[in-house]
């Protein structure tokens, strides 16, 4: 594990049960969200908080430093479900990684209505 891996892992071990609190999540939900979904090789259910734009049903993750970050390969090529809790509210959803030309990679999930 990367040393930005160990800071990212002990930053959501933190952020997460904040998330959690009733007071602070609808202050956090404007921005960070936590999505939640199944390990495609481990199996294991993996929460973690990310920053998301959102638009009607479209939910988007711009992934930083995704050659560091190996969470975002669950959803690529192919989409995978994931629930997404935005300010205390659950939504369910499909997820794709889409990763641009220049190597920038954005997750987009759309929520089932």
């Amino acid at each position: 594990m990367t040393a930005f891996q160990t800071v990212a892992n002990a930053a959501n071990q933190v952020v997460r049960p904040l998330m959690r609190l009733p007071v602070l999540s609808a202050v956090l939900g404007r921005g960070l969200a936590t999505i939640t979904y199944t390990g495609r090789r481990s199996g294991r259910t993996i929460s973690l908080p990310v920053s998301y734009r959102r638009s009607g049903d479209r939910v988007t993750v711009m992934v930083a430093a995704p050659s560091q970050k190996a969470w975002w390969r669950n959803f690529h090529p192919d989409p995978a479900p994931v629930t997404v809790d935005i300010a205390g509210h659950q939504h369910r959803g499909s997820a794709q990684a889409v990763v641009s030309d220049k190597g920038g990679v954005r997750v987009v999930i759309t929520l089932d209505s």
